[in-house]
C-alpha cells in the first residue's frame, strides 16, 4: 500500500516530458498551454505536453503529495519547502540543445534557477544546515537527454555535433558533462536522486513517419545512439555511488519500461502504438497538436499524444514502474519507493 507523505519534497529538473508550464512565457516554438493539451488534466492546458499527467505528476501521487508540484514560473515560497519543477522544452544537458525552437531553459539553467530556490530555503528555515537537512529528505528527478538527439545530434542542418563527433564519442561528451551537472546537484544538497534514461525515442510517431519503412518498425539507427547513452548514464550512476557514500543515485531504465509497454501494448489496454492521437499519423508533416484540434476519443488506446510525447495511459505505467518496479531491470540498483524510504547516512 502507498504512504502518504513519504517525503516531504520532491524536485524536478528535465525536458518536455515532464515540462507543467515553465516555457508558457518565453519565446519559444515548444510550448503546449493550448487545448488540446491539457483535455483531460484537472487544470486544463497547463503547459504539460499530455493530453492528462505527466510520469512525475504520476510519481508525486505516489509519494503522497495531495497537489502536484508547481513550475518554477509560478513557484511561491510556501510552495518551494514541499518542492519546485524547473523542466522546460526543449531542454538538453547541452547548453545549445535546442537552440533552434526559441528560449528554454537547459539542464545549467535549470540548477541555476535550483541554486536561487536552495538559497530561498535557507532564509526560510533559518540556516544553511536545517535546509540541507530538509534537503536531503528530498527525491530529485531528473531526465535530460531525449533533446540533445532530438534536438541536437539528429538535426545536421543545425547543430555540428554529428560530424564533430561519433555516436560513441558524442554519448561519452554528454555523459561527461551530466556527471558534473549531477554533481552541482549534490553540492546544492540533494541526496536522493533519480536519473532516468532515454526512452525508445525511434519508436516515436514521428520517427515512424519519417523514417521507418512500414510506419510501424521501430528506427533501429535512433535507438542504438539512445542506447549507447544509457549504458554509460547506468555505470555513471555507479560511479556517483562510489563517489559519495552519503547519497543514493538511482537510474530508471525507461528504454525498456517502454520498450516492454509497446511491446505487450495489448496487455495494457493500448490498441495503437505507431500514431499519436493528435499530430503526426492523423496530419502528415504535423509535430504538436494543432490548437483547437480535435484529438482521438479512444485516448486511454492510445500510447502516444502527439509525435513525441506519451498519452497519460503510457505516463501512468511509466510512473508506477519507476516507482514500485515490475522487473529486476526496470530500475538500479533501487526503486524510488526504496529511494524515498532510505536513511540517508545511516
Amino acid at each position: 500500500m502507498i504512504r502518504a507523505h513519504q517525503v516531504p519534497c520532491f524536485f524536478i529538473f528535465g525536458d518536455s516530458l515532464v515540462d507543467n508550464g515553465n516555457n508558457n512565457g518565453i519565446l519559444s516554438l515548444a510550448k503546449a498551454n493550448y487545448f488540446p493539451y491539457g483535455i483531460d488534466f484537472p487544470g486544463g492546458h497547463t503547459g504539460r505536453f499530455c493530453n492528462g499527467k505527466s510520469t512525475v505528476d504520476v510519481i508525486a501521487e505516489c509519494l503522497g503529495f495531495s497537489e502536484y508540484i508547481p513550475a518554477y514560473a509560478y513557484a511561491t515560497d510556501q510552495d518551494i519547502i514541499r518542492g519546485v519543477n524547473y523542466a522546460s522544452a526543449a531542454a538538453g544537458i547541452r547548453d545549445e540543445t535546442g537552440q533552434h525552437l526559441g528560449e528554454r531553459f537547459s539542464f545549467r539553467m535549470q540548477l541555476h534557477n535550483h541554486k536561487n530556490v536552495v538559497s530561498r530555503i535557507k532564509k526560510l528555515l533559518g540556516s544553511k544546515a536545517d535546509a540541507f537537512e530538509h534537503l536531503a529528505k528530498c527525491i530529485y528527478s531528473v531526465g535530460l537527454g531525449s533533446n540533445d538527439y532530438l534536438n541536437n545530434y539528429f538535426v545536421p542542418q543545425s547543430y555540428s555535433t554529428a560530424r564533430d563527433y561519433s555516436p560513441e564519442q558524442y554519448a561519452e561528451a554528454l555523459i561527461k558533462h551530466y556527471f558534473h551537472q549531477i554533481k552541482t546537484l549534490y553540492k546544492h544538497g540533494a541526496r536522493k536522486v533519480v536519473v532516468t534514461g532515454i526512452g525508445q525515442i525511434g519508436c516515436s510517431p514521428h520517427a515512424l513517419a519519417y523514417m521507418s519503412e512500414d510506419g510501424r518498425t521501430c528506427v533501429q539507427t535512433v535507438d542504438i545512439d539512445v542506447q549507447l547513452f544509457n549504458t554509460k548514464l547506468k555505470k555513471m550512476i555507479e560511479d556517483l555511488n562510489n563517489e559519495f557514500l552519503d547519497a543514493k543515485f538511482i537510474y530508471v531504465n525507461a528504454y525498456d519500461i517502454f520498450g516492454d509497454l509497446l511491446k505487450r501494448a495489448q496487455d495494457y489496454g493500448f490498441e495503437v502504438t505507431n500514431v499519436g492521437c493528435c499530430g503526426v499519423g492523423r496530419n502528415h508533416g504535423q509535430i504538436s497538436c494543432l490548437p483547437m484540434e480535435t484529438p482521438c476519443q479512444n485516448r486511454s488506446k492510445f500510447v502516444f499524444w502527439d509525435a513525441f510525447h506519451p498519452s497519460e495511459a503510457a505516463n501512468v505505467i511509466v510512473g508506477l514502474r519507476s516507482y514500485k518496479a515490475e522487473s529486476e531491470s526496470d530500475v538500479y540498483p533501487m526503486d524510488i519507493y526504496h529511494l524515498a524510504d532510505l536513511h540517508i547516512g545511516e
